[in-house]
């Protein structure tokens, strides 16, 4: 009961926020994390811990929330030392503020993103015995730990406000439609739609990981939901093991890139570029359209080549059933989207929205009112939401501690002249470099993480190279997911392969010919920029669209088919040629 009342807290607290008007940013982010504490170090601690570990997890999560609600109720003078903290006391807490926030990361994701942190906080510290042009003035202690604990440049950070004012609004819709029928729905309606068809059931594993990845803004979250149903029915009608396995990760995956919602990173995004939500959504449409036809057209490909089954008619629901279970996540999307579009805020519009799934929580499949189960399910998903508010706000709010060191040190300035000059001023050696970082800190950190740094160092660069901004954010943000399929490090592929019991690599390789599209379809993006402008251009956007989706299938032809090597050579050199063409 007390997890459920302070997730309870914590939905509410959010929701207050949209309608409570002004809020300090000194006070709503301080908060956001002091309700986030408890449930990494406390709610998250594994049940063999002794004693001891038990009150040190403890201790750190009341000496956070402690020190967070003294930010939050004397912001005031706090605003007025200017970022310079006043006395030991002080510079303790904010050392010790510090310290926490790492350790809530590597409790919340591991050891590789609060390490980067700690080096980059190191460089602050003592950056001014690095000699060359990497060294910097040096900054007092006080100035340069209190710019980062009691200002609006680290800790309480662009991101920090993003993660508190949008992207827990929407992890709290994700727990709302998780917790009733939404997520029968999206199975039921992507059987209907491909369950029939050639590699019907893995096709209904790319329909389903898209509409639920779009919400989840996870791509192992959604290997693990999805997966629980869509790989045993694979495995039950036959399919190879490593291609089951490939396509619900590259499917899950592409969830993260997938319109109306794609996670987190669409809203960080939003306020990184200053285009609004909707210029977001229109400019990602196309590309995420094209990631999941050319997993479709690889499925295709293998269906033929491995006589994969669709599922049988009396394994297939009934419209009936789909219609009525399509409701529970079509009414509070159709919602959202109609006031998103009508003008009103991301927040307000997910905040109605919030409204009607809860409310729809009360109902069962056949639209019977119930409030027992009803009640458990609000309880549900008050656990859910808090504890994922949690998980993404370690995530975020220890990336806002880079961001704030690039920022006080000049860093990110130097960084991103780097870039252009071993770039020699070429556009597509830029690219290539931002993409080997992308790739190397996927590995390592959360695609929203890896996007946060990586658009902070390289997004200049490429922006002064004469990439659109929006352009340069959804190039990045894309390589950021490479990560997820590609070796060595490959989570989602890990994940689907344990749950099927085959070899890691195996699983990995059919997925990066699956997924294909994810290394391409962003240098499209570039060579094609049509692509994003389907709210300006839209002729040019839907033909550059075609002659990408052209290219693409010819590729996985190419790679995937059993083909003998000429004709895959000259499939790959149609694709090339088609892809060179620039229409006008």
């Amino acid at each position: 009961m007390f997890w459920v009342c302070l997730g309870a807290a914590s939905v509410l607290f959010h929701l207050w926020l949209i309608f409570s008007g002004l809020t300090p940013n000194l006070v709503s982010r301080p908060l956001h994390m002091a309700l986030a504490l408890p449930w990494i170090f406390v709610y998250a601690m594994p049940c063999p811990a002794g004693a001891a570990a038990k009150v040190f997890r403890a201790a750190l999560a009341v000496i956070g929330v402690a020190i967070c609600l003294c930010v939050a109720v004397y912001h005031e003078p706090l605003s007025d030392q200017y970022g310079v903290l006043d006395g030991a006391a002080q510079l303790t807490a904010g050392f010790v503020l510090l310290f926490i926030t790492l350790e809530m990361a590597r409790r919340a994701i591991g050891w590789p993103l609060p390490v980067i942190t700690a080096l980059f906080i190191a460089y602050g510290l003592l950056g001014q015995y690095v000699p060359g042009e990497f060294g910097h003035e040096g900054i007092p202690v006080s100035g340069f730990i209190g710019a980062l604990t009691i200002t609006e440049g680290g800790l309480w950070g662009t991101l920090t406000g993003i993660s508190v004012s949008v992207v827990a609004i929407f992890v709290i819709l994700g727990a709302a439609l998780n917790a009733g029928e939404a997520g029968q729905g999206f199975m039921n309606v992507a059987v209907a739609a491909a369950g029939g068809l050639k590699g019907g059931a893995a096709k209904v594993s790319v329909l389903s990981s898209a509409l639920f990845g779009s919400i989840s803004g996870s791509a192992s979250a959604n290997v693990a939901s999805t997966g629980m149903v869509t790989l045993p029915a694979m495995r039950k009608l036959g399919y190879p093991k490593r291609v089951a396995a490939a396509v619900e990760a590259v499917a899950s995956t592409g969830g993260q890139i997938m319109p109306p919602l794609m996670g987190a990173g669409a809203f960080v995004m939003v306020e990184l570029t200053g285009v609004p939500y909707t210029g977001i959504l229109l400019a990602a449409s196309l590309p995420a359209l094209l990631f999941f036809f050319t997993v479709w057209v690889g499925v295709d490909i293998y269906a033929d080549r491995y006589g994969l089954r669709p599922y049988a008619a009396a394994d297939r629901p009934a419209m009936a059933a789909v219609a009525r279970t399509a409701a529970f996540f079509l009414l509070p999307f159709g919602v959202l989207l109609a006031l998103m579009f009508g003008g009103y805020t991301p927040q307000f519009a997910a905040a109605v929205a919030i409204a009607l799934a809860a409310a729809l929580l009360f109902f069962d499949g056949g639209f019977r009112f119930n409030l027992p189960r009803g009640r458990a399910r609000l309880a549900q998903a008050a656990v859910f939401a808090g504890r994922q508010i949690a998980l993404i706000a370690a995530i975020i709010i220890c990336a806002s501690l880079i961001v704030g060191v690039l920022g006080i040190t000049g860093l990110g300035v130097k960084l991103t002249s780097v870039i252009l000059a071993l770039a020699d001023s070429s556009l597509w050696q830029a690219l290539l470099l931002t993409a080997l970082a992308c790739v190397i800190l996927g590995m390592e950190v959360p695609t929203t993480a890896a996007y946060v740094i990586c658009v902070s160092v390289a997004g200049p660069a490429l922006v002064n190279l004469g990439l659109e901004p929006i352009l340069a954010h959804l190039f990045i943000f894309w390589y950021a997911l490479l990560s997820t399929i590609t070796p060595p490090v490959c989570g989602g592929v890990f994940i689907a392969a344990g749950m099927v019991g085959e070899n890691w690599l195996k699983v990995a390789l059919t997925a990066m010919a699956l997924g294909l599209g994810l290394y391409f379809i962003p240098l499209g993006m570039v060579y094609h920029p049509a692509l994003i402008n389907i709210a300006d251009t839209p002729f040019a956007a839907l033909l550059a669209m075609v002659q990408t989706a052209l290219a693409l299938a010819l590729v996985s032809r190419a790679i995937i088919s059993p083909a003998p090597a000429p004709k895959r050579a000259a499939l790959a050199l149609a694709a090339a040629a088609v892809w060179a063409v620039r229409p006008g």
